[in-house]
């Protein structure tokens, strides 16, 4: 069967985290994504480990399957004239330089897309192409910080607790999902139009989105939202609880839910509480609440309630670490890690793309490349290169 997106040819010129994100999904999806690298070095975070596999880190490997690495020294006035050409066979081409960078080899926007007038530019940065904070650098964790994430992460303050970043670089990530969408849009309005666009996502304005409801909170309330631990500001029960030997998650998002909750805790008196009969009520009498559930929850194991409360379907959980989920028998069942071959002949492990298309199915065509892996055969492929022009570009130390 064929791809989403195999006609669809990217030029990835990403690095890190939430371009390559971004771009690994296009490769899911089909697309024949071309990872640009330095000669050498390439993309940082191959140098970020332990742990490794081979001489490839762990890092590297989970952002950067189903596509192809070459090698290209921008800083020579022969790599920039391969980029031209390799941008001018594209259908998208993704970069997250500094702002600014890409034009000084003139290799920005204006001039690629005036040799490809199909192309769409995605760039992603910290604070995006035009703002009064466009040359500032901009990692994860600051813009996790600075975004408005920390103070809503971690345990509250009155029991010690202290803005706390995200376990995964979740800010990387959702721009990459931004990016990724706008890119969909971008091709679809060009099956229209026959014209690309240039899109510009910031990390810093998709970290501010993607608060969701705790935005509306506070431009609805006033009132600005704080760190809770596990927690929900708008629902109660929602948060984790001590079993007798470790912990469970309660998740109840209305009132039948609530009511079949407390059946299963022998506190069925409660729901026909006044303080409790509803969710706003819950909400205004939280602390009290809270103490006797976590009382009742208290006195048998995690295993117990879970099947108790599973039973009513009321929505609970474990709280797995990593370990138990990939490792559980669930994953097996949802084929939820994959094995790809690399060009070193190591096995690969790589998480599933949680997207189920009915009838052009994610793929995984490709481990993530060693460096320059597919310099060749790229610019044989996309540019007709002969290897006496790829040959003078290698002594050239273009590619």
């Amino acid at each position: 069967m064929t791809a989403a997106l195999d006609n669809i040819r990217v030029l990835d010129m990403s690095r890190i985290l939430a371009g390559p994100w971004a771009s690994q999904l296009l490769g899911d999806y089909g697309a024949d994504v071309v990872k640009i690298e330095r000669p050498g070095d390439g993309d940082d975070t191959r140098q970020w480990g332990p742990p490794w596999l081979g001489e490839q880190s762990a890092y590297f490997l989970s952002t950067n399957r189903n596509k192809r690495s070459v090698t290209v020294d921008i800083s020579t006035v022969k790599g920039q004239a391969v980029i031209r050409d390799l941008a001018a066979q594209a259908d998208v081409l993704l970069e997250n330089y500094k702002v600014g960078t890409l034009a000084r080899y003139k290799l920005d926007p204006e001039e690629l897309m005036a040799l490809n007038e199909r192309l769409i530019v995605c760039s992603i940065s910290a604070f995006g192409q035009t703002s009064s904070r466009a040359s500032e650098p901009g990692y994860d964790a600051m813009i996790q910080a600075s975004g408005g994430l920390m103070s809503i992460t971690g345990a509250a303050d009155e029991q010690g607790g202290g803005p706390q970043k995200v376990g995964v670089a979740i800010a990387d990530i959702m721009a990459g999902m931004y990016a990724t969408t706008a890119i969909l849009a971008a091709l679809n309005t060009r099956a229209q139009t026959g014209k690309g666009q240039v899109i510009d996502v910031p990390l810093y304005d998709s970290q501010v989105a993607w608060l969701a409801n705790q935005n509306m909170n506070f431009l609805v309330g006033g009132t600005v939202p704080k760190r809770m631990g596990t927690a929900h500001p708008n629902l109660v029960p929602y948060q984790s609880f001590a079993t007798s030997d470790g912990s469970l998650m309660l998740a109840v998002g209305n009132d039948r839910q609530f009511a079949d909750c407390m059946r299963c805790l022998d506190l069925a008196t409660l729901s026909r509480n006044e303080k409790f009969a509803d969710n706003a009520a819950r909400l205004a009498n939280r602390a009290e609440l809270v103490a006797q559930i976590q009382e009742r929850l208290s006195s048998n194991t995690t295993a117990y309630w879970l099947n108790v409360l599973s039973a009513r379907q009321v929505p609970s959980g474990p709280i797995n670490d990593i370990g138990e989920v990939l490792g559980g028998a669930y994953a097996g069942e949802r084929h939820l890690v994959r094995n790809l071959e690399n060009g070193a002949g190591d096995n690969v492990p790589t998480v599933a793309n949680p997207v189920h298309l009915g009838s052009t199915p994610v793929r995984y065509d490709r481990a993530p490349p060693l460096l320059g892996e597919h310099t060749d055969e790229v610019l044989r492929e996309w540019l007709g290169y002969s290897a006496e022009q790829i040959s003078e570009l290698r002594s050239g130390s273009a590619i």
